[in-house]
């Protein structure tokens, strides 16, 4: 979604812009659902349908409505899957509008390295987010876009 669609769709949906935990995991449980009918998706929908179809460690859990009902616990050694689409997410979207500033050509230099892999460029990107994340919370400061930006760059030379 680019920035000027973003307006239309923060007028119309204010959920998508800061969902509860619950309404998140329903927006990625729905979107597949709708997929696997062939029903009609919205552009948001068809992205997260994409992210989840490359991700088929998923899909069986996205087929339980009582899945978004469930806690995944790292200390549990769980990945939450709907924290891990959320942010393929948020990085599809980076990506579309080169935010933070570039954040698309650290992203080009892990697909130079994956020889064209987009999913595996993409987690690179993915880690380095997470990582910057992580380190925010930690620390109670605000995201360091620029550090976020250079962990990207570092992902990709250290392939090579």
């Amino acid at each position: 979604m680019h920035a000027a669609n973003a307006l239309v769709v923060a007028a119309s949906d204010p959920i998508m812009f800061n969902p509860s935990r619950d309404q998140a995991r329903q927006f990625f449980i729905e979107s597949w659902r709708k997929h696997l009918a062939h029903e009609a998706l919205s552009a948001m929908e068809s992205i997260a349908a994409e992210l989840i179809g490359q991700h088929p460690e998923y899909h069986a859990l996205l087929g339980d409505a009582e899945a978004a009902l469930r806690d995944f616990r790292p200390e549990d050694g769980q990945v939450n899957p709907f924290l891990h689409l959320s942010l393929h997410l948020a990085i599809h979207e980076q990506l579309s509008i080169n935010q933070p500033p570039g954040i698309r050509e650290a992203y080009d230099a892990c697909l130079l390295h994956h020889q064209g892999d987009r999913h595996a460029a993409l987690h690179d990107v993915l880690e380095a987010l997470g990582e910057t994340i992580w380190e925010t919370q930690r620390n109670g400061t605000p995201l360091d876009a620029l550090a976020y930006v250079e962990r990207v760059r570092q992902r990709a030379g250290r392939h090579n």
